[in-house]
């Protein structure tokens, strides 16, 4: 009697991200862009954090932890690489700490800083559209429906700076 052959292929197992953290950023911000910019020198490509831009048409809150656009445009968000949704100051300060740099925000965790840095993180989340001369979150989520109704992507968008 032989004994059964093995099969020598490799099973495919689910392997856990090379990320630590996913920051979920506005892409059409500048000020926001500046900031990634600088988050992926000091991560100097070692993969751990992930960066989404949720401005991308393609982006997908199924993907992100569940964090729909309108949510992520309200405050920042991140999703830690064990699935877990993370929010507002508390974002920059995971997102330093896994750079190596969380001395840089960790005065944002003491109690008396925290909850005044937490405050104007507020208010500027909701005036930063405004701020960086941009639209209101209702328009921007409007055109975005639009462009997904029409299924025609960045090719839709209104660029305000030219005439037709």
């Amino acid at each position: 009697m032989t004994s059964p052959r093995l099969d020598s292929t490799p099973v495919s197992q689910p392997t856990a991200p090379t990320w630590r953290i996913n920051l979920l950023y506005d892409g059409e911000c500048p000020l926001c862009v500046w900031e990634v910019n600088a988050l992926k020198q000091k991560d100097r490509g070692r993969g751990l954090v992930k960066f989404t831009d949720i401005a991308e048409d393609t982006y997908s809150a199924a993907d992100n932890g569940g964090v729909d656009y309108a949510t992520a445009m309200g405050r920042i968000h991140a999703v830690l690489a064990d699935g877990t949704v993370i929010k507002n100051v508390e974002v920059f300060r995971q997102v330093y700490q896994v750079l190596g740099a969380g001395w840089i925000y960790a005065p944002t965790g003491w109690p008396i800083i925290g909850p005044l840095v937490d405050w104007v993180y507020g208010v500027w989340s909701q005036w930063r559209l405004a701020i960086t001369g941009r639209p209101s979150l209702e328009t921007l989520l409007a055109e975005r429906e639009v462009r997904q109704a029409l299924g025609c992507g960045d090719r839709c968008r209104i660029d305000e700076g030219h005439s037709g």
